[in-house]
């Protein structure tokens, strides 16, 4: 049997992590095996991989770049994955702007290892508050009109498209976002999920399972100007550091990250940018862990999981995904640790911290 491939692409925040660990735990329970990688730009520290590991899922890492411009390295992975492990599936996200792999990723495996791999549907994950963007009424999310270009794009490249957290929406609001995606690729299945509720996953499983890419040939103006807009808006923070207290007192974690989020919030919205993704994972004992997402500066904070004892040290992973530059991110980022920090009364390590934007030199 071939080694079974299939990227995962969509929007900031619209539950591609999640939905790769409920694909997983489907086949998993259902005698099969699958694998996830987590792909990102930044060089490690990576919150999806260790949430997904924490899940119970097999995942491996590729940083440094999009898989795109990683294929020998994306190749080794899955061969690997394939000779150790016997995977009966293996999915990837790709981060940035989450367009350009149909072809960077699909037709150069079909074209440079042809036969090896067995394709499986290209799928992008989108969510209700997202794909407000594109309704009629046009909704105001506070980000910049240039990610619209990028939703569309993402679509339009589908081998299928899923409508995830309808556990957000009543019946009627399913059947209205279900038709917008219907009337906006007509010729692709779409499916409506809750990764987190496990809601209508095997419809998903069992279509990804019995299909394969139609390896479609689109223009999406990837690397033309609107790309390029869109891009410009899109920086990235990654960070790992460490909790401690000075006395050896124990602090509530879940404090910690409420306080760090919503100094976030408050400092993106007083310089009018917007986070699409925010990202933390705190870990105290091994099993004891938390993570929580922020979505956009309109949004609650997400908790998936919280911290359950307190504890005298924490380590603490942040990955940031903004529409706001690098420069002003750092400081955004710098200056919210502090004041949490001061909130809380603990001080911090930092071990790792990056910050760049999608057309900083060197991310091209």
């Amino acid at each position: 049997m071939k080694n079974r491939f299939m990227v995962v692409s969509g929007f900031l925040g619209a539950g591609k992590t999640t939905s790769m660990i409920a694909f997983a735990e489907y086949i998993n329970n259902k005698g099969g095996k699958a694998a996830v990688i987590a792909n990102d730009l930044g060089a490690k520290n990576i919150v999806d991989a260790r949430y997904t590991d924490k899940q119970g899922c097999l995942v491996t890492e590729i940083g440094g770049g999009c898989i795109c411009y990683q294929t020998e390295n994306l190749v080794d992975k899955l061969r690997r994955l394939w000779d150790t492990e016997n995977v009966e599936l293996v999915m990837s996200d790709i981060p940035g702007c989450g367009i350009g792999a149909l072809d960077h990723v699909y037709h150069k495996l079909n074209n440079l290892y042809p036969g090896e791999f067995q394709l499986a549907p290209f799928l992008v994950i989108t969510d209700p508050e997202r794909l407000r963007m594109i309704m009629p009424e046009k909704a105001q999310l506070n980000l910049p009109k240039d990610m619209v270009y990028l939703l569309n794009a993402q679509i339009a490249e589908a081998d299928a498209v899923v409508l995830n957290k309808i556990d957000l929406l009543n019946d009627d609001e399913i059947n209205k976002y279900l038709a917008l995606l219907q009337s906006v690729c007509p010729d692709v299945p779409v499916f409506a999920v809750s990764a987190k509720e496990k809601t209508n996953i095997k419809d998903v499983v069992d279509y990804i399972l019995s299909h394969e890419t139609k390896l479609k040939v689109i223009d999406i103006g990837y690397g033309g100007e609107e790309f390029i807009a869109a891009e410009k808006k899109m920086s990235w923070y990654n960070s790992q550091f460490f909790l401690k207290t000075n006395d050896g007192r124990t602090f509530d974690g879940n404090e910690f990250i409420s306080a760090f989020i919503e100094a976030v919030r408050k400092k993106v919205t007083e310089n009018k940018r917007n986070i699409p993704h925010l990202k933390i994972f705190a870990v105290g004992q091994e099993n004891d862990f938390g993570k929580a997402s922020l979505l956009g500066i309109d949004y609650d904070i997400e908790f998936d999981k919280k911290i359950e004892q307190e504890y005298n040290s924490l380590r603490v992973i942040v990955n940031v995904r903004a529409a706001c530059e690098s420069v002003l991110l750092s400081k955004i980022m710098n200056e919210a640790l502090d004041e949490a920090a001061e909130i809380i009364d603990v001080y911090y390590q930092i071990f790792f911290t990056e910050c760049f934007g999608m057309m900083d030199e060197g991310q091209i």
